[in-house]
């Protein structure tokens, strides 16, 4: 596939993913400084190779929302967790960042058998980005479904889905709501 032929695949699925769950996502599943998702280019090696939702997605009035139409560059974040997770498995383009709860962490593991792996960020060495040292650690012998933090403290506490395309991720998270 063209690189452009491939961007413009992306951005579509993408969209795809993002409808899906702006129709049918819990608010409960959206953190206060939103719910994000976004999916890489094959062999994507910064932010301008990985589509998202600028301005996040947001749960207001019991209503999810999408902030913009999906772009490449979007959002610093959800690149640095793609590309790191990329280095471990470059299938796994795909990733959303979705509100932590216990119950949602239990319909992830138990209902639908998603290979969950905590992390304790407060043991990420100085100098190194937070995010980065924490997939990496999960990641080390094989990249998981979901991390989540080993004390989902505080309201930023945010689970984090992995997949091979965006859309599968949405529909992970959808089921989540249903079940939550």
């Amino acid at each position: 596939m063209d690189p452009v032929s491939e961007r413009n695949a992306v951005l579509a699925d993408l969209e795809s993913a993002v409808a899906l769950l702006t129709q049918s996502m819990s608010t409960k599943l959206v953190p206060e400084a939103g719910a994000q998702i976004g999916y890489a280019i094959r062999g994507a090696r910064d932010k301008n190779g990985i589509a998202a939702v600028p301005g996040r997605i947001s749960g207001t009035a019991g209503a999810v929302k999408a902030g913009g139409p999906c772009s490449f560059g979007a959002d610093e974040e959800i690149a640095r967790v793609v590309l790191t997770v990329m280095k471990f498995d470059p299938r796994r383009r795909s990733t959303a960042l979705i509100r932590f709860s216990d119950r949602a962490l239990d319909v992830l593991e138990n209902d639908q058998f998603l290979e969950c792996v905590s992390y304790d960020a407060t043991k990420a060495p100085t100098g190194i980005s937070t995010m980065d040292w924490t997939i990496a650690s999960c990641c080390k012998e094989e990249v998981p479904d979901v991390l989540y933090p080993e004390s989902g403290d505080g309201t930023g506490a945010m689970l984090i889905i992995l997949g091979e395309e965006p859309v599968g991720v949405a529909n992970n998270i959808i089921i989540c709501s249903n079940r939550i």
